[in-house]
């Protein structure tokens, strides 16, 4: 049974951002961005997956939890709290994530602490609240399955099936990776992208997403920034875990594109502009 965590009605400025993927790295820049903007813990949300590939995901655990924000359980955390034996990430069977999700999942897990585990256990799998006069919801994947994938190219009719199935105007995803936003009448799909890993771009930049209620209507825009890179890529070489990730911190480009929909893996080393 999933669980959903009901904020009320929310006003002023909404940090939104995902995938952390034990990247304290860009973790410690956003919560300095976040404090320019004079943004507070309480609006601010994470869309799940604080832990993921790189070498610090304790550390992220800790510092979420300190900050006092709202987060929803990504499939990582489920999978790290039900004691599971691998990241739930739906990959192919034999692929190359696949694979590598068993180097970096085992350390993930053997890296996280008791104290950081109870926390997981009280995270909602949703969020909902009241935004701009709209009834918005917060999902990982999908409002069906945590771990399902909807990017821009996906078709309207499975993203209309999601807000009707839903019963809100307003979803705001993550788990895909890349930002985007989708528009049709009424309702809106936004996905922050991650800030732990880059969009497949070309560029070692990272994102997230600011909402502003200002005038009673409903704004979005998306931000990227760029972060001490050369230490988490570090710091996963002297752990061990997989190369090829380590190396996408520097490239800005995914090793591969099994994920992705034809129209996205033929965005791969194109500059995203939002």
């Amino acid at each position: 049974m999933k669980r959903t965590k009901d904020l009320g009605t929310k006003s002023g400025r909404i940090l939104l951002f995902g995938g952390v993927y034990s990247n304290l790295q860009s973790l410690n820049k956003l919560m300095q961005i976040a404090a320019l903007e004079g943004i507070p813990p309480e609006n601010i949300i994470c869309t799940g997956d604080i832990v993921g590939y790189c070498a610090q995901p304790e550390e992220c655990l800790q510092k979420i939890k300190a900050w006092g924000i709202h987060s929803i359980l990504g499939n990582v955390e489920i999978q790290l709290r039900d004691g599971e034996e691998d990241c739930g990430c739906n990959f192919d069977n034999g692929s190359r994530c696949d694979l590598f999700s068993r180097q970096w999942y085992p350390f993930a897990k053997a890296n996280v602490s008791a104290s950081s585990l109870e926390y997981l256990q009280l995270m909602p799998d949703h969020i909902q609240f009241k935004y701009a006069g709209k009834q918005c919801l917060v999902v990982h994947g999908h409002f069906h399955e945590t771990a399902g994938y909807i990017f821009k190219s996906t078709s309207w009719e499975a993203k209309q099936k999601q807000f009707d199935d839903a019963a809100v105007e307003i979803i705001l995803g993550g788990h895909s990776g890349l930002p985007f936003n989708d528009i049709k009448g009424s309702y809106l799909w936004l996905n922050a992208g991650v800030i732990g890993m880059p969009a497949n771009d070309g560029t070692t930049r990272v994102w997230y997403m600011i909402l502003d209620d200002k005038d009673g209507k409903l704004d979005f825009k998306h931000f990227s920034y760029e972060y001490d890179f050369a230490k988490a890529n570090q710091l996963m070489k002297a752990n061990h875990l997989p190369p090829q990730y380590a190396k996408t911190l520097r490239t800005g480009l995914w090793d591969n594109c099994e994920i992705l929909p034809d129209v996205e893996t033929a965005q791969q080393g194109k500059m995203i502009h939002l």
